[in-house]
């Protein structure tokens, strides 16, 4: 069985979003998409986020939609080739609009930095050195 990780996010603005993570790199599979919801691929094949309008997303649950410039249930890590691919997606997020919440952290084992986005949804991007 092929096993996906699928996430849902809410969003305040779908076409903003959309726009933002496009300008990072990540696509779009307009087969899963529509007004309400934007199906994006993350890692080809395993990793996707369904972007969802917070009315949409609330259709889901009877709890309250947090809002993530306020608290954060969780916090997307992303692992990268090299340090050059966490500067890189770190640039494109920040011309895209993003906040950078600290610089980058080198542990000589590991670097990692992080952005928000534009609803405050934390993702950290980390390069981690191969083991000798």
């Amino acid at each position: 069985m092929n096993k996906q990780i699928i996430f849902n996010l809410p969003v305040k603005d779908l076409d903003k979003s959309k726009a933002f993570f496009a300008a990072l790199g990540f696509g779009f599979n307009p087969a899963y998409s529509n007004g309400n919801a934007a199906f994006m691929d993350v890692v080809d094949g395993t990793l996707h986020v369904m972007l969802m309008t917070e009315a949409f997303f609330s259709s889901f649950t009877n709890r309250p939609v947090v809002q993530a410039k306020e608290a954060n249930e969780v916090i997307i890590c992303l692992s990268c080739e090299s340090r050059g691919e966490v500067d890189s997606l770190i640039a494109k997020a920040t011309a895209a609009g993003a906040r950078i919440p600290h610089p980058p952290e080198d542990h000589g084992f590991m670097y990692d930095q992080g952005f928000e986005d534009l609803d405050g949804h934390l993702w950290n991007l980390v390069w981690m050195a191969p083991k000798a």
